[in-house]
C-alpha cells in the first residue's frame, strides 16, 4: 500500500495544536477504559487527555451541521462537560470496534438530546470544562472544502489530520532525544512525498552526508513514521487486524 502524508513542518504550529508525543502515545482503549473508572485517581487525567486530544474533529463534526459558530462551539465544550460530569465514556467498550466511530455516535446522541432541550437553555449556560482554542479550531474548518463533503467525512478528515500531526509530535521528540533533531528538520518535508528537483542534494549538503546517504535516511524515516502511525491507529481498535483497513479509509478522506 502506497502512503502519502500530509503533514505540515511547522514546529511551533503542531505543539500548539496538540499534546506531547509522550502523551499521545498512550491514546488508546487502555485510555478510554482509565477514564471510565470514576474515584480512581487517573481516571479525571486520563477524561481530559481524550477531551483535548479529540475536540478538532467533533467541532468540525458540528461546524459543518450548524453555520452557527457559537453554537458549535457551545456543542464541544457542553459534549466535554457532560464526558466529564455523567462519565459517559464509562459505557464504552473495546469489542465495539473504533473508539472514532464511539466518540462519533456519543456526540451524535449528546446533540440531539440537546436539541430537543434548546428551547430551554442560553447559549454558553454550561461552564467551560477545558481551555480549548477554537480559533485554531475554526482556521482548521474552513480550510477544508466543506461544501462537498459529509460531516462525517469532515469528522474523518480532522481524525487523520490529529492522529498523523501526533505521530510526527511523537517522531519529532524520538530524533531529538537520539542527538537527531537536524537530521529529522532537515528530512521532515520528505514525508509528504512533495519536494523540488535537487531537494535530495540539497539535504545531503546540509547535513554533511551523500545524496545516496540521505536517500536512505529518508526512506528510514518513512518507515518509522509509517509504523508508529500503524501502531497508534492499532491503539484505538479492539482488533488490531483492523489496522490496514482504517488507514485506508482515513487516508481516503484526505482526498477531495
Amino acid at each position: 500500500m502506497q502512503w502519502k502524508f500530509h503533514v505540515s513542518t511547522s514546529h511551533s504550529a503542531q505543539h500548539h495544536e496538540h499534546p506531547s508525543a509522550a502523551g499521545f502515545a498512550s491514546t488508546q482503549w487502555s485510555l478510554v477504559l482509565a477514564a471510565g473508572q470514576p474515584g480512581e485517581p487517573q481516571s479525571q487525567a486520563a477524561l481530559e487527555e481524550l477531551c483535548r486530544r479529540y475536540w478538532v474533529p467533533l467541532y468540525a463534526y458540528a461546524r459543518r451541521r450548524t453555520r452557527d459558530v457559537h453554537e458549535a462551539q457551545d456543542a464541544v465544550q457542553g459534549f466535554f462537560s457532560h464526558l466529564l460530569e455523567k462519565n459517559t465514556v464509562a459505557v464504552a467498550e473495546p469489542e465495539r470496534g473504533r473508539f472514532r466511530s464511539f466518540l462519533l455516535t456519543a456526540f451524535r446522541h449528546f446533540l440531539a438530546n440537546e436539541h430537543a432541550k434548546h428551547s430551554t437553555r442560553k447559549r454558553g449556560g454550561g461552564k467551560s470544562v477545558l481551555s480549548l482554542d477554537f480559533d485554531l479550531g475554526e482556521s482548521r474548518f474552513r480550510h477544508e472544502p466543506v461544501d462537498r463533503m459529509t460531516a462525517e467525512r469532515l469528522y474523518d478528515r480532522q481524525w487523520i489530520a490529529t492522529l498523523l500531526e501526533g505521530v510526527l509530535n511523537q517522531l519529532r521528540e524520538a530524533m531529538a532525544r537520539a542527538g537527531k533533531k537536524r537530521q529529522f528538520e532537515t528530512l521532515v518535508p520528505f514525508l509528504s512525498g512533495n519536494h523540488d528537483e535537487g531537494a535530495y542534494t540539497k539535504a545531503a549538503t546540509r547535513l554533511g552526508i551523500t545524496e545516496g546517504a540521505a536517500m536512505v535516511a529518508v526512506h528510514r524515516l518513512r518507515g518509522r513514521y509509517r509504523r508508529m502511525l500503524q501502531a497508534e491507529i492499532a491503539r484505538t481498535l479492539s482488533d488490531p487486524g483492523e489496522v490496514e483497513d482504517e488507514i485506508r479509509h482515513l487516508f481516503n478522506c484526505l482526498r477531495d
